[in-house]
């Protein structure tokens, strides 16, 4: 169980909002890190570093060495606050994991051979429904993504969940009602509103252009 990636963090003891402002006014995150049967411990991460760091598709769904007060642990990322208007995370999340027991992620989803499948060759159009999807597995069995491969799809194929080839060691969570989700569809190309106004006004302006001079 090696992982892909490191981030730096200080314990930290202040807790509250006013805490958390005057830690974000210095360039940190105030955070948290759970799980393994301990208990949660408050941290605080470089905002520079982790902003750096999510760049990386990767670090989603990946394991992540983190270095807290001379010891490692190996976590994962459970959940980012970002601020709703400007570029600036306000919060993260971090779990602990264990070599023997299963953790649940949300992984991207990677859809491939698109362009070549006959579907879209007919001038079809994907839907992409799912861009992530939520598994569980041990940490040694994490995929940094699913892989859906569309080469087969023909206009109107629908691919589900069920239809996938999952890692192995990986499974799906699924909700009640929705045990079986549908991934990608494969559809017509929709002419919208504007195409139809152009097309109609070029008739008009070709119908009622100036009779040609002799």
């Amino acid at each position: 169980m090696s992982a892909n990636f490191e981030v730096n963090a200080q314990s930290r003891s202040d807790s509250g909002k006013g805490a958390s402002r005057r830690l974000r006014r210095t360039g940190l995150i105030p955070g948290i890190v759970y799980g393994a049967h301990k208990e949660p411990s408050k941290i605080s991460v470089l905002h520079h570093e982790l902003s750096h760091s999510l760049e990386n598709e990767g670090f989603y769904a990946n394991l992540l060495s983190l270095k807290l007060d001379g010891k490692v642990e190996t976590v994962v990322l459970k959940d980012l606050q970002r601020h709703p208007a400007k570029p600036f995370i306000m919060h993260v999340d971090f779990q602990r994991v264990q070599a023997d027991e299963k953790i649940r992620l949300n992984v991207p989803v990677h859809f491939i051979n698109e362009e070549t499948c006959p579907g879209i060759k007919a001038g079809g159009q994907a839907s992409h429904v799912m861009t992530d999807m939520e598994i569980s597995c041990l940490p040694k069995d994490l995929p940094e993504f699913i892989e859906v491969d569309m080469a087969n799809m023909e206009m109107g194929s629908i691919l589900h969940t069920s239809d996938l080839q999952l890692p192995e060691g990986v499974e799906l969570i699924t909700h009640e009602g929705n045990e079986d989700p549908i991934v990608v569809t494969l559809h017509a190309a929709h002419t919208t509103v504007e195409d139809e106004e152009e097309e109609g006004e070029g008739e008009e302006a070709e119908e009622g252009g100036e009779e040609p001079t002799e």
